[in-house]
């Protein structure tokens, strides 16, 4: 029986153009820019800067994996969050979780998407419990969330 990867190439497909979404708003902030504080009045460390979301955007997106290869009996571990110094470098690390996520997909199939009982799901740091469709979801979104995020910094810094 041939594995289906239909549902899990759409995943992949919408995860890639978010980023790819991201990429193109952050592509022409200077490294100023980036620095500049942008909500002074959160409580969210993510949440200050164009910088610090980023470094939050990158961060999470190796996380969702991370979460997915320990789900699979990995022992992977999430990297350390870096605050970049240019929006290229983080153009370059969104590259590279895509590329982490698609290694992390190569043994996942349309049948590994879903799980329905609570002791089959993963549970996040924020206490969600998620199958693998349900995370990716939520991964997808994150990174739509947050380029809205950015795109209302760059506006109300007149970036």
């Amino acid at each position: 029986m041939k594995m289906k990867k239909n549902a899990v190439n759409a995943l992949l497909s919408e995860y890639k153009k978010a980023i790819l979404e991201l990429q193109n708003v952050i592509r022409n902030i200077s490294d100023e820019n980036l620095a500049l504080i942008a909500d002074a009045e959160t409580r969210d460390e993510d949440c200050k800067s164009i910088q610090t979301v980023l470094a939050h955007v990158v961060n999470s997106g190796y996380g969702y994996c991370v979460y997915i290869r320990n789900s699979k009996n990995d022992t992977a571990e999430r990297p350390q969050k870096l605050i970049r110094k240019s929006a290229e470098d983080y153009i370059t690390d969104l590259n590279t979780v895509l590329q982490f996520t698609d290694e992390t997909f190569k043994e996942i199939y349309d049948e590994d998407l879903e799980r329905f009982s609570e002791p089959e799901k993963m549970k996040t740091s924020w206490g969600q419990f998620y199958d693998i469709e349900q995370l990716f979801e939520h991964a997808i979104v994150h990174i739509l969330r947050h380029r809205r995020q950015i795109e209302n910094f760059k506006t109300k810094l007149a970036i």
